[in-house]
């Protein structure tokens, strides 16, 4: 198709479809493109009658997109993202940003990284928002193709492609057992990590693979508990004799507050990579480019002051990313 060709189609319906695609939904849709639902689904019959195809179906409040959409929206990421450079200014000043980021992170990083990074964002930004979401791990890549999610702060254990990432640092892995469990006041070998029950939290889902692949020529563990939250394993703590496997900067900011024991892994545990995380869309951006630089910068100086202070291995071999 020729240029002049594209001048007569009208663009504004591929903006419509990528909005479309996002929000799953014709009235929140229309909100973002300030139109009127009816407006809004005119738009979404000019779409289906421009690329002959019907481009959603209805599951009960929700539009489902078919494979023709998702299709376009992918194609469409990174041309729309280049116009948003070209059309946006310059020069980017954080204190005149009004923007709510999103980002998808685990109760791991919201509660020992992100917050040491929040008090020079609001130093620099004091109009920006956040939305944290918790990150499912098996659907990382659709929270922030169709999300509309900005960052992911984790350690994925599933292909990334075709996603930007950058390493925080390196994160170790300790054990948590209350004072009354029977290993509280001696060491723990092998053995007694495989024989008592565990609690594995979503904090630790990036870990588990990697636990389970140090141990892969050992009996399968006892797994009592899985949940998202640290605190539902906190609940039984005491009255069960779990061993809870978290990172280890996580396992001594608990112990302090719960009065818990920190043990280390009976067993050789490389640290693995943390890291940032970003749809390709979001790489020119000068809001995300600003908030990436300072969770790089201010995170990872953290993470690598408690490498030290915890005497992890920083030569130990670091575990890629998944490609």
């Amino acid at each position: 198709m020729r240029v002049e060709e594209i001048y007569r189609r009208d663009l504004n319906l591929l903006v419509a479809l990528q909005i479309l695609v996002e929000e799953r939904s014709v009235s929140k849709a229309a909100d973002r493109l300030n139109l009127s639902q009816s407006a809004m689904s005119r738009v979404l019959g000019r779409l289906r009658s421009l690329l002959s195809d019907p481009l959603f179906t209805r599951q009960g409040q929700h539009l489902v997109p078919t494979e023709k959409a998702l299709s376009m929206s992918r194609a469409l990421d990174e041309p729309l993202g280049s116009l948003r450079q070209l059309l946006s200014p310059l020069d980017f000043d954080p204190k005149s940003c009004d923007q709510t980021f999103t980002i998808l992170t685990t109760d791991y990083a919201l509660q020992t990284i992100l917050p040491f990074a929040l008090p020079r964002i609001y130093q620099e930004a004091p109009n920006v928002a956040f939305e944290f979401l918790p990150l499912q791990d098996e659907h990382l890549k659709e929270q922030l193709t169709y999300g509309r999610a900005d960052l992911a702060i984790c350690r994925p254990i599933y292909s990334i492609e075709p996603l930007h990432y950058e390493t925080l640092g390196r994160v170790g892995v300790s054990c948590l057992l209350s004072k009354q469990h029977p290993l509280a006041n001696q060491q723990m070998c092998l053995e007694d990590y495989l024989n008592f029950p565990h609690a594995m939290i979503a904090i630790s889902d990036g870990v588990k693979a990697l636990i389970e692949q140090a141990l892969e020529n050992e009996p399968k563990r006892r797994m009592i508990l899985r949940a998202y939250h640290l605190e539902a394993a906190l609940a039984i703590v005491d009255t069960m004799p779990i061993i809870i496997t978290v990172p280890a900067d996580l396992a001594y900011l608990v112990s302090e507050r719960y009065d818990l024991v920190v043990k280390p892994l009976p067993f050789h545990f490389t640290p693995f990579d943390y890291s940032m995380i970003w749809h390709p869309r979001c790489e020119h951006s000068p809001a995300q480019e600003w908030l990436r630089s300072i969770v790089k910068e201010e995170c990872g100086r953290l993470i690598a002051k408690r490498v030290i202070d915890m005497g992890l291995d920083a030569e130990a071999d670091t575990t890629a990313l998944p490609e």
